[in-house]
């Protein structure tokens, strides 16, 4: 896709990674970039056209997609962490993690679908993770939220090539962000990430895989659990 006189809308658009998106579309030749967020206020980039978005509300989804009927480049980045432990965490804080990464991704995607279509086409970019291959117990809400977005970004790119948009997905690991704060080991810069998401977007790539430790993981993957999980036979694990 030519990013070079876009127009994109990116949720999550306030802070971190989808702040980074904003600024590097720009610097891309977007010609706009609608930057979505629960509070418009908050987002910084002055060039950008805040909307309000709360992606688990249905009604403030279909809101902000009949305001931004140009969109030709979706990025569904919107995200946030309850740290959901598999044994210990309350049930809700999965249920959670499911409406926002899965449901909230979906409800986006869709309303936006159609609106890609009349435009040409165009992109739709799922921010995904490292952890949508491989768990964690101490974050295994998100890991399960995100391993399902990973199976609904498949099958939007099945459902949506007859229109011609175009299905990314990013993998990464840590990021350099308020999420990632308290994420042990090292981290990658935001501005990087989006950069290197957008070259995968201008080159039609399926996947981006923005880290070493992302390129790891998904090369353990035909190894099944035991290549995947070292600790099942006495290691570290990959993440």
């Amino acid at each position: 896709m030519k990013l070079e006189g876009s127009v994109a809308f990116v949720t999550g658009a306030n802070r971190g990674l989808g702040e980074q998106f904003v600024r590097a579309l720009f610097e891309a030749g977007a010609a706009k970039v609608y930057a979505g967020a629960r509070d418009p206020s908050k987002v910084t980039v002055p060039e950008a056209v805040p909307v309000p978005v709360d992606i688990t509300d249905h009604e403030s989804v279909e809101a902000a997609s009949r305001q931004a009927q140009d969109v030709t480049l979706l990025i569904n980045n919107a995200g946030s962490t309850t740290r959901a432990n598999i044994l210990t965490a309350d049930l809700e804080w999965f249920r959670t993690e499911f409406e926002t990464h899965v449901l909230g991704t979906l409800a986006m995607s869709r309303a936006f679908a159609p609106v890609l279509r009349r435009n040409g086409g165009g992109a739709l970019v799922n921010v995904l993770s490292v952890l949508s291959w491989v768990s964690l117990p101490v974050s295994a809400g998100y890991a399960a939220a995100k391993a399902a977005e990973w199976s609904v970004t498949n099958a939007l790119r099945v459902a949506l090539a007859h229109q011609g948009t175009q299905v990314t997905a990013l993998h990464v690991s840590y990021l350099a962000t308020d999420m990632g704060a308290n994420a042990p080991g090292p981290k990658s810069d935001p501005g990087e990430v989006a950069r290197a998401t957008l070259d995968g977007v201008a080159a039609g790539q399926h996947e981006v895989l923005a880290d070493d430790v992302s390129k790891q993981v998904q090369a353990a993957l035909p190894g099944g659990p035991a290549e995947l999980y070292p600790e099942l036979r006495g290691g570290r694990s990959l993440v």
